[in-house]
């Protein structure tokens, strides 16, 4: 069991202004703890219901950490999820590592706020080998418990960074592949080139692309709409949007290497 002022301190953390504070995130849930448990991340502490424990006798031990034993009640108390599942977990925010752009196929997202998004997106990287993201600093943060949630472990596996992306593009070689969703002008996906490498910009789910980034796409892609309905959809979610772009780039790619992906 935990004390009294242990618990205290667990809840404070429901503020992002105390995990900040402490460099720390939060990893709530079954799978998410196994798959912290066996990443490279450094978890500090696991807080779990007896029944987690009677099912997980071999992740105890798996790292040199305090294990405790909490009750449903003090579960409830200091999940950040409307639906406490088992076990929850504290680790430390990770040194990211830079990304190498050139050789390299990065997404870049541009001021996407909503954190279901941003966790997709970080799971479709993960998903087509894509190791590395880098954020505008308007993006959501990548510790917000929800963006953690929805990336159902990729968090562990895709090295995001936050930096201006303006300064980024403009630091890349001249003619570098960089590429965006820009629908009044944007050439159809499936009838033009694409390379192995490059930038693959994601606009916010509001607004697109934002202007200043506009300019520095110089592949301009739309994915056309094919819908015969009289009330067409205006437009794809952001996170959709990346899994039919990077899917198209990925088949190329096999298609061009000749192999199969499984």
């Amino acid at each position: 069991m935990i004390s009294k002022t242990e618990l205290k301190r667990l809840t404070a953390y429901k503020q992002s202004k105390y995990r900040n504070a402490d460099s720390l995130f939060v990893v709530e849930g079954v799978k998410m703890t196994e798959e912290l448990l066996a990443s490279c991340f450094e978890p500090i502490a696991v807080y779990a219901v007896q029944s987690w424990f009677d099912e997980n006798e071999r992740l105890i031990g798996s790292k040199p950490m305090p294990f405790y034993e909490i009750s449903n009640e003090e579960l409830e108390r200091i999940s950040l999820l409307s639906t406490p599942n088992k076990v929850f977990c504290l680790a430390y925010k990770p040194q990211l590592k830079p990304i190498k752009y050139e050789n390299n196929l990065t997404i870049a997202i541009d001021n996407i706020k909503d954190p279901g998004n941003l966790g997709t997106i970080m799971r479709i990287a993960d998903w087509f080998g894509i190791k590395d993201i880098v954020c505008s600093r308007q993006c959501v943060d990548v510790f917000n418990p929800k963006v953690v949630q929805a990336s159902m472990g990729s968090i562990f596996r895709v090295n995001v960074l936050y930096e201006d992306l303006e300064n980024v593009l403009q630091s890349l070689p001249k003619n570098f592949p960089i590429y965006g969703t820009i629908v009044e002008n944007g050439t159809n996906i499936y009838q033009t080139d694409l390379s192995s490498d490059g930038i693959i910009v994601i606009g916010s789910e509001s607004f697109g692309i934002s202007e200043q980034i506009k300019t520095f796409v110089n592949q301009p892609l739309s994915i056309p709409r094919l819908s015969l309905n009289a009330n067409k959809p205006e437009s794809l979610n952001a996170s959709v949007a990346t899994a039919i772009i990077v899917s198209e780039f990925r088949r190329r790619l096999a298609f061009e290497q000749n192999i199969l992906l499984h």
